[in-house]
């Protein structure tokens, strides 16, 4: 099924597409939702996917004979079938997004694919009142400019703690299992990271880190940053760990040539305070309801 552009265009007033999630505003284009229609009900990942630091294969796809597209309202209806399954219902329109109508959509899909699990996905320019039974996260933008990011001392690459040390970053793993960071471990152990996990320790312990620092071509060919794991201990929070990490985060990005980054963060969560006080533009906020 082929999208106009002319109808899709004035309704995506976040740069947020199915299957990828945010991406920048200038690779929002015609050309970007032919390529994620054209890999539906395929594994096929874009060359320009994140998951391709994952996975050689896709999960997520779009279900091309459930999307509606008129003027004024699209729904895009993605499905991923690994663990329990989920259904996705993208909504695309003017005005307030019809929860309850696209909640009842999300499950008629959800049952008839037979996967457990429904949600419904719409992006609002602007901050809008919380709503029960739905989060929100707010879609930042880095833009990296020469000579803005300098260096930050105490924070180490992984790889050049001495082994000693090195050895106890499973110990604060566990601990940040919730954040990611029991996986990421285990990749490391395995050597599958392309990139460094920049880490803090304090009185012989890690408190925080950051990881993996990898970079990827967008669509149109400019470097982003790809969307890192980021976490400090609960009681070593309020200390300044998570400045510091992030600051030489953007370090490394921007030695390595990278033009931006994006980030989903949870409204009103440290990662989200922090971003905002570094200074990150806001692109939107994207409502999930289940």
């Amino acid at each position: 099924m082929e999208l106009s552009w002319d109808w899709l265009r004035p309704v995506m007033r976040v740069p947020y597409v199915p299957t990828l999630g945010p991406v920048h505003p200038d690779a929002l284009g015609p050309e970007l939702i032919a390529d994620v229609l054209a890999v539906a009900g395929t594994t096929r990942l874009l060359p320009y996917d994140a998951e391709h630091r994952w996975s050689a294969m896709k999960d997520e796809s779009v279900m091309p004979g459930d999307i509606e597209h008129g003027p004024g309202r699209t729904v895009i209806p993605t499905i991923s079938i690994w663990g329990r399954g989920l259904v996705k219902v993208h909504w695309f329109g003017d005005g307030d997004a019809p929860v309850e109508e696209l909640l009842q959509l999300a499950r008629r899909l959800a049952a008839r694919e037979d996967v457990e699990r429904a949600r419904v996905v719409w992006c609002e320019p602007d901050r809008s009142s919380p709503q029960p039974g739905v989060s929100v996260t707010r879609v930042q933008l880095k833009t990296f400019r020469p000579g803005e990011d300098g260096a930050v001392d105490g924070v180490e690459d992984l790889r050049q703690v001495p082994e000693p040390v090195r050895a106890r970053f499973g110990v604060f793993a566990e601990q940040m299992a919730a954040h990611g960071f029991a996986f990421l471990w285990r990749r490391f152990q395995s050597d599958a990271l392309a990139g460094p996990i920049l880490t803090q320790v304090s009185g012989g312990r890690f408190v925080g880190a950051i990881g993996p620092m990898e970079t990827m071509k967008d669509p149109v060919g400019a470097v982003r940053l790809l969307p890192p794991y980021f976490g400090v201990l609960p009681e070593q929070r309020g200390h300044g760990y998570g400045r510091q990490l992030w600051r030489a985060a953007m370090h490394w990005g921007q030695a390595n040539g990278a033009d931006y980054q994006l980030l989903q963060t949870e409204l009103g969560g440290a990662a989200d305070a922090l971003c905002q006080a570094e200074g990150l533009t806001t692109l939107g906020y994207v409502h999930t309801a289940a």
